[in-house]
């Protein structure tokens, strides 16, 4: 997508570790007219599936979600949650999820009335590196015996392994822009 790699070029930063910070347009500050055309793009990339669900993992992959379902006619979004909270009840699906941002384990819970054996869910998130947090929504999409239809990224971390591991899994995982390489200098987008 032409528009983002543009919006990362000029807005985004590399930071120490590998850190693209993209904050003042994704995954902070919204840019609702940018995410309106990413939920455009989305729903172009994924016409041909049947999505009844958009899952996704708080916090900064809600917005996003919640834009996209627009374009697929307001369809339902669940997010795992990160941490348990007093307000989660009945039955839960859970999976542990290393975060490569902060370094740490948690585990992402999602109740069992949310995903349905018969959903077709599409995954979305602002960001793919590892894919530990992507693995452990499908693993709760595979525990409620629904349909993983797509994995829909808007920044994939080529140079990483988490999008080779997923689509080596078989899974469609489509990315809006995939970075191959980067320093504090230079931005190199997959062509």
């Amino acid at each position: 997508m032409q528009l983002l790699k543009e919006k990362i070029i000029n807005e985004g930063k590399v930071k120490e570790g590998n850190i693209l910070k993209v904050d003042n347009f994704l995954n902070h500050r919204l840019d609702i007219q940018f995410l309106q055309e990413v939920g455009k793009e989305f729903k172009r990339i994924f016409s041909d599936v049947n999505i009844n669900k958009i899952l996704t993992i708080e916090a900064s992959g809600i917005a996003i979600a919640s834009i996209v379902a627009q374009y697929f006619d307001n369809i339902p979004v669940v997010f795992a949650k990160k941490a348990k909270s007093q307000n989660l009840d009945g039955d839960l699906y859970t999976s542990t999820v290393k975060s490569y941002t902060y370094s740490k384990n948690y585990t992402i819970t999602v109740a069992q009335k949310f995903l349905k054996k018969n959903d077709n869910i599409l995954i979305i998130d602002d960001f793919l590196a590892e894919g530990n947090a992507m693995k452990g929504l499908i693993d709760v999409v595979n525990q409620s015996k629904a349909n993983v239809a797509g994995v829909g990224i808007v920044i994939e971390k080529g140079y990483q392994n988490g999008g080779k591991d997923l689509r080596n899994m078989g899974i469609r995982v489509e990315s809006l822009a995939i970075i191959d390489d980067m320093n504090e200098n230079e931005i190199i987008f997959r062509k």
